[in-house]
Order: C-alpha cells, then structure tokens, then sequence
C-alpha cells in the first residue's frame, strides 16, 4: 500500500509544476485605453499591440500560440519595446522568424534592449530586422502610415552608450512635431521623468519583466536598474500630459521564473477625447 505522505507529496509537486508553467507560460492580455485630443477622427480606435522582453521565449512552436493570441487582437500596428533575444542563450533565427510572421499581421516598429547590446553584431541585427519586415528605430522618428498625425519615436537603449544627453535629445526630437501625436519607443521605464520633460504624449517601455515576482498590495519585487520594490514595472503611469505603459514582458533571463506575474501581451486603444 502506497505511503499517504507520498501520495500528498506526489500531488503537491505535481501542483507546483502546474503552477509554475502557468505562470510563466500562461499568456495574457492587458488592455489600455489612451485619450487625446490629439487625436484624429482616422485614429479614433487605432490598436497598437506591445511585445516586450520576448528574450527567446517561445509559446508554441515557432511561437504559433503568441502570434495567434495577437492576431485575434486585429491590431493595426505591433511595437518590439527591445530584448527579443537573449544574450545568455541567445537564437537570433527565432526572433528573426517571430519578426516575419508578426509583419504579416500588421505593420512592426521595433527598438533594441541591453540584450541587443550585450549580444554584440547589432548592426548585423537591424540588418536582418528591416529584411524581416520591421521598422528599426535607432535614435530616428516616421510618421505612422506615413501620414503626420502620428510620430513614433524610438531610442537606442542607453546600454550603447549613446544617451547621455538622453532627456534634451528627445526633446529636441518632441519639438520638432509636438503638435501631432507623439508616441515613444524606449526599453526602460525608468527615465519616465526624461519621458515627461520632453512633452511626448505616450510611451511604450519594457525591462522590468513586472519585478519577476508580484505580490499583492507590493507589486513587483525587483527590477533591473530599479533595484528592490521598483517604482515602474507595470501599467499606465501619467504625468503632466505624459502616458507611459509598461509591459510586464513575455521572456526570463538570469531569474528564470516568474510568480504571479503571467507572460503579458499588451493591447493599447487610442481614443480622440
């Protein structure tokens, strides 16, 4: 007769497993809402899809339960907020593969991550990103639908060490149409102070993988470059006119689980207020 006690622990192994995969892979939708007057009646209801610190992380083969979930989402326009790789076990076809079949939902506006950097070769990347169908935004602005009531903005992660003046050259770039709607492409959402002194309208970010492991009434407990019980790892954040949503991310890196804290795909509506 088998040993009660070995059956429970059987079962609670069994439990934790179980747990465990949902939680990290367990996709989810959070959906957002971003009014504006700078909003046109054309843009009225445009759907922007996030996908952030993919880091080589597959849901399905060849990612076909991700691509799916997002495309029942019918988005007009998908945005990569940096690490679609991973430096530590790094598969640059995959993310390459992700890329191209994104592109054939709509169209895909990509910015690089410190994994990028770490990676090495990044010039090589963007090559094979734009062959793939992606926009890559180094540092660079395009208007969406190359019409100019939409300016997407993204910036090169600081890891490359091209931002030292990071708050006065977005401005700069701000300034140049800061009466269209401007939307900005960055890995971190920890400059979101920077974010909000250049006058941009809404921000997409990444980075914090939504602290790795959530608690309630705590939120996230750690995030890179913002330490323990960091300030930005998920949601809507405003400030003087300035929208930034954090995605919670999709991949694991160094820590390889996530706890309460489920794989995100991010879904944001803009609405003419």
């Amino acid at each position: 007769m088998i040993n009660r006690n070995i059956i429970k622990s059987a079962l609670f192994a069994v439990a934790v497993y179980l747990f465990v995969l949902f939680e990290n892979k367990g996709l989810m939708v959070s959906e957002y809402e971003i009014k504006s007057d700078k909003i046109s009646d054309r843009y009225d209801g445009l759907n922007i899809v996030q996908i952030s610190d993919l880091q080589n992380c597959e849901f399905g083969h060849k990612n076909k339960y991700l691509l799916r979930k997002i495309k029942k989402l019918s988005p007009d326009a998908a945005v990569i907020t940096g690490d679609i790789i991973d430096c530590h076990k790094t598969d640059v076809y995959s993310a390459l593969d992700f890329v191209k079949q994104l592109r054939r939902i709509c169209p895909v506006y990509y910015v690089c991550g410190n994994h990028e950097g770490v990676l090495g070769n990044y010039e090589r990347l963007c090559g094979d990103l734009t062959e793939n169908g992606a926009v890559v935004l180094n540092n660079e602005s395009v208007y969406l639908n190359n019409d100019s009531k939409i300016r997407i903005t993204g910036l090169k992660d600081p890891y490359f060490g091209e931002s030292d003046n990071f708050g006065e050259f977005l401005s700069e770039r701000i300034n140049e149409d800061k009466d269209v709607f401007n939307i900005v492409l960055s890995h971190r959402p920890e400059l979101f102070e920077a974010y909000v002194e250049s006058g941009c309208d809404l921000v997409f970010a990444g980075h914090a993988h939504g602290g790795q492991i959530r608690l309630p009434f705590t939120g996230g407990l750690f995030s890179p470059n913002q330490g323990i019980f960091p300030k930005y790892t998920s949601g809507v954040h405003s400030k003087d006119g300035t929208e930034m949503v954090v995605s919670r991310g999709l991949g694991n890196s160094v820590f390889p689980l996530r706890v309460f804290n489920r794989p995100e795909i991010v879904s944001v509506i803009l609405k003419k207020r």
